[in-house]
Parts: C-alpha cells; structure tokens; sequence
C-alpha cells in the first residue's frame, strides 16, 4: 500500500524504467523495478520484491555513485496454509509447516489479501481486499471440483460469482459453499441438496415427497415444529407443508455427477428487505445471520441441525429458526421469531438476549452465540457436542446452561466438537475427543463445557476460534496461534504429523497473524507482515 501511493503521488514524477537484477538490499531472488524521479535525473527509486511474498523494501539510489538508503518497508499481507488438500496435487506430500499462498496474477494489480475462510474437504477458500472470492484445491472423487475454480489445481484463482457486489465473508462445508456479498446477499452453491429451492414450500417435484409435520410446543425432542404466524398466538397447532429429500443420510455416501452439483452460484432469497451478514456451512446445511440477529437455516436436518424442531431430512428453502436464551432461574424460556417473509428489518425490536450476534455449523450440529454472550447449540448429539450434558439429539436450539453464568463472544464447530471463547479470554470445549481435537490432555468425550486451562493457554487471551473436521485452533491477543487434534496430514502446522491433545504454539516468525480459519484437513492464517 505505501509503494501504491507513492507511484501516484501528485507531487512526484514517477516514471517506469526497467525490470533489473541489481540487489540493493542485500535480497536474493527477488525482483526489482527502477523508477526514475523526474524532477532529478541522478536519482532513481527501486522497488524490491520479496518474492512470490508481494512485500518490500522501497530504496533510493543515486546513479552516479551507486549508493542507496532504505526508505522504508511496504506493508503486506500475506496467506498460509498448512495441511492436505486431496486431489489438488495428489502426489504431493502434506503441508507440515505454514507456508505462504500465492496471490492468483489474474487479481495482483492493486489487490491484496483481506481474509481467509478455511474450506471444504478438498478445497481452500479466502477472499481479496478488492472482495473478490480465490479458491484452490478440488478433487472429483467427493466432487468438490464443481466448488472450486481451480479444478484440480493448487493454484489460486479467482471465482466467479454472479453478482459485481464485493464478497466480505464466505464458509464452505463438505462440498458446497456459501458467500455474503456487500450488498447483504448470499450466494451459494455444490451439492444440489445443499441449494435453496426456487419454489415454493410444498410445491411437489419429482424424485421428492411432501410429508405433513404437525407443530406443537413439545419437548427438544418431538417431532413437532413450532412456528409464529401474526395472526395466531404463539403454541397454536399448525402445520406445515415440507418436502423430503431421498437423498442419503451420510455426507460422505452422496452420488457424485453433474445431476448432485450446482456449479452455477444461487441468490439464496430470505425474505423481502432482510440482509445477510454472514453464513455457516456444515456438512450438508447452512445458516445465515441476518443484520438484526435472525437465523435462516435449509438443507438436511435429520439430527436437528437446523433448529426447526423435527427431524425433517429435507428444508428446501430458507425457514426462520426460533432460538432459546436461559433465564436467571436455568429455565430455558422460548422466543420464536416471525417464521416467514420479513418486509423490513424494523419490524423485529432489539430485545437484549433474543438476537444472534455469531453463527457456526458442524458436521450435523449448529451453534450459536446471542447479543447477551448466551450460547445455543442443536442437532447432533451423539458425542456430546451440544453441551447439554447428555449425548440426545437436540432438535430445537436450547441454551447451554451449564455455562449461562458466562458471557461468550464467539463459538466454532467441527464435525463431532464445539470450540468457544468467553469474553475474558477463555476457551471451552465439549463432544467428542478421539483426536485430541478438545485440547483436555485425553480422549475422552465431553458432554458440558470443559475450561481448558493448560500451561500453554497461560496468561493467554483468545480472540479467535476455528474448527476443522477434528482440529482446533486458537487466535491469542498477542497474535499468537495455539493449535491441537489430529494431525495427520500437517493441519496443525506444527512440523510433523503427530496428534497433539492439549494446546500447542505454532511458530511462525518474522509476522503478526490477525485471523486462522481451519478447512477439513487444512489450516489457513491470515498475517501481516511488519512495515
């Protein structure tokens, strides 16, 4: 940015005069332009290029002498990856150690690095300071090729979207993906089950079956819904048509080909006037948060991942999900949001406790964070990763009380775990543990939030959480970076490919992370480098 606006300067005459080999700060390969300063002719400028980096040092020399000064170094930021992208290069080994990611040429001009969005199995996702989308990475045996523009490269490239409006947040999950433009829209695209339908709920298709689900106000686990019409009081029985996929229950046994994968990215349509301030992809459902603290949710539901109170397998297209808060009494009192289209964001008051403020999807469970620091999770149980003490599905979005006490900031969850971080710095984890991937120095599974408060998270303040498939990792105020579970492909950036199971620092010299985002079995870092 510095060099930028130094070539542009008013006051300056800048002019390009050739690409040279001269090393003026003691740099080895790396390329250097000479710029002439009009208004002197014995002095020129040369800018230093660090190599595939895109940072330097800006010097000027004198041409009748053959000195140079330091000016100063450019600012950069910069990405890294670690870990194992299957299909990209195949015949390559793990990635063990962070290393940086190339900046696609086709969006160099002017354009940087803003941030990372982890990836699916298979692929990487960030996005440029200009909003532009990069993915790498893909593989046709999951299909994640038709989500990912590179194909079957791992080399960055731009992506193609629909729309001219900037992206500024992005997620992806097994192999679909979703991004929110700046314009408050979200697209999406992958597998076709994973897409929003254009047509009306309960219009029936074929190779589809319309099942009847009657509402009540039942426990977590009925197979009721209960919803909130304007014109009925809340607890009315109604009913609501919805239409079932026969699609398989495993993420990983879906057929592939052309007929499962929308490759053309789909404006998810949520309702007149409702903007869309991020997304979360699991493994074959998605949420949305709106600007005013609503959940959307649609794609596979079997566990209760989608909050709707049943087990319905198949949510076509966009439903509004009531959320849970806790009371001061550990009663977990309901608030059911308007289920249906939302002309203006005014209409829903900003009751404290009854907004989303961060949303995160697992492999077939969902977790969220209210404006209050209240923590909500549903859907899968199985290894305890809704934190709600028991190993049940949990098909309504309930409040975690063991931790109602504390106010959270943020939550990310993996395929069997649940990773949040309070708002004085703490990390909690629950579910399942088979890797490490909770950081408590065991295996075994936890089914309420565990404090994890092992030397290495001393005197340490985290900022940022991410999840991959069974991997964890932490973003510290210091900008130091913690990470642990499995390991086996490098996803840690530790060096080697052992497990680890309690917190461990990853070393990563000479720069300041601000962000890591971690894909199923890799892990990407967003640094800036000093000036």
């Amino acid at each position: 940015e510095s060099t930028r606006s130094l070539f542009v300067s008013p006051f300056l005459d800048f002019l390009l005069c050739k690409k040279t080999t001269r090393i003026c700060c003691e740099s080895e390969n790396v390329d250097h332009w000479i710029f002439s300063l009009g208004l002197y002719s014995d002095l020129r400028v040369c800018v230093c290029f660090y190599g595939d980096c895109g940072f330097g040092r800006i010097c000027a020399m004198n041409v009748n002498n053959g000195g140079n000064v330091p000016i100063g170094e450019c600012k950069a930021t910069l990405v890294y990856m670690s870990g194992y992208l299957p299909g990209a290069a195949p015949e390559k080994s793990p990635i063990l150690s962070p290393v940086p990611v190339r900046l696609p040429a086709a969006v160099h001009g002017g354009d940087s690095w803003k941030d990372v969005c982890g990836g699916g199995c298979g692929f990487a996702m960030a996005i440029s300071e200009k909003g532009k989308l990069i993915t790498w990475g893909s593989t046709d045996d999951e299909g994640q090729s038709y989500v990912a523009s590179g194909k079957h490269g791992e080399t960055p490239e731009p992506f193609l979207l629909p729309t001219d409006a900037p992206v500024v947040q992005a997620s992806s999950g097994w192999a679909h993906c979703a991004v929110v433009t700046e314009a408050g829209e979200a697209f999406t695209w992958g597998w076709k089950e994973c897409i929003p339908s254009k047509d009306p709920v309960g219009k029936h298709q074929s190779g589809s079956s319309e099942q009847v689900i009657p509402s009540s106000q039942g426990s977590n686990t009925a197979s009721g819904m209960t919803l909130h019409n304007e014109n009925r009081k809340v607890g009315e029985e109604l009913v609501k048509r919805r239409r079932v996929s026969t699609a398989k229950d495993e993420a990983e046994g879906v057929s592939h080909g052309e007929d499962f994968f929308a490759t053309t990215p789909s404006l998810v349509s949520v309702g007149l006037g409702v903007r869309i301030t991020s997304v979360a992809t699991g493994g074959r459902h998605t949420l949305a948060l709106s600007d005013i603290g609503q959940i959307w949710g649609w794609g596979y539901g079997g566990e209760g991942q989608l909050g709707l109170g049943s087990r319905i397998k198949m949510v076509s297209s966009p439903h509004l999900i009531p959320c849970f808060e806790s009371t001061g009494s550990g009663r977990e009192k309901s608030f059911i949001l308007h289920q249906g289209i939302t002309t203006t964001s005014t209409q829903v008051s900003r009751e404290p406790g009854r907004h989303i403020k961060a949303i995160s999807c697992g492999g077939r469970h969902s977790a969220a964070v209210t404006d209050t620091g209240g923590l909500i999770t549903f859907g899968w149980g199985l290894y305890g990763q809704c934190g709600q003490g028991n190993t049940n599905d949990q098909l309504r979005p309930m409040a975690v009380s063991s931790v109602q006490s504390i106010r959270m900031e943020s939550v990310a969850a993996g395929l069997w775990h649940t990773v949040c971080i309070s708002s004085d710095g703490k990390v909690y984890a629950f579910g399942g543990n088979q890797f490490g991937q909770l950081g408590t120095g065991t295996d075994h599974a936890e089914v309420i939030p565990k404090l994890l408060d092992g030397q290495n998270l001393e005197g340490k303040h985290a900022k940022a959480v991410s999840c991959g498939a069974r991997h964890s990792a932490i973003l510290a105020e210091d900008g130091r970076l913690l990470c642990w579970g499995w390991n086996k492909y490098g996803q840690l950036g530790l060096g080697d490919t052992i497990d680890r199971d309690i917190p461990t620092q990853v070393q990563l010299d000479g720069c300041r992370l601000r962000k890591v985002a971690c894909g199923w079995w890799h892990t990407l870092l967003l640094a800036d480098l000093p000036t």
